[in-house]
């Protein structure tokens, strides 16, 4: 292997293409998502793992009063290790489990009534949003920057 081409595989460069399919929505009902990794190998190269995490990104405030909290909802780690020839494609299935978490308005809401009314209030004065991401992270061997890809999902009522 070239001096370029360590390089390039120790930034991760001309490695693998990583392309994440999952739902563009789910329910908080829902236990698991399902979905699959497609890898295309740019060059030979061995994939160690592949690592799956959704997460929440949490906002209340405005303005100077704004905080941002992150929170992982669920969260895979598929230990099979396979080895890819250049131009060669693999699809992985999965099903990754995870848990919703609530705030204490959230709890509130679910009430109903009175206090399902002063739950929403609270949140609506709390400018609480959330937004999902899912991230698939595919370990390369031999790189450290690892190729990835990140797709925003909506959680519906």
């Amino acid at each position: 292997m070239s001096f370029f081409n360590k390089v390039k595989q120790f930034m991760g460069l001309g490695t693998l293409d990583v392309k994440l399919q999952v739902p563009p929505h789910f329910r908080a009902t829902d236990s698991a998502i399902n979905g699959k990794v497609l890898i295309t190998a740019k060059s030979d190269q061995s994939v160690l793992k592949i690592e799956l995490e959704l997460v929440e990104k949490f906002e209340t405030g405005r303005g100077d009063d704004k905080k941002e909290q992150e929170f992982t909802l669920g969260s895979l780690r598929l230990d099979q290790a396979f080895a890819m020839k250049t131009g060669e494609s693999k699809t992985v299935e999965f099903s990754l489990p995870f848990q919703m978490l609530k705030s204490n308005n959230d709890h509130l809401k679910e009430k109903g009534g009175m206090l399902g009314s002063l739950g929403k209030m609270a949140a609506w004065a709390s400018n609480e949003k959330s937004e999902y991401s899912f991230t698939a992270t595919v370990d390369v061997q031999g790189a450290s920057f690892d190729p990835s890809d990140t797709v925003d999902i909506k959680l519906i009522a």
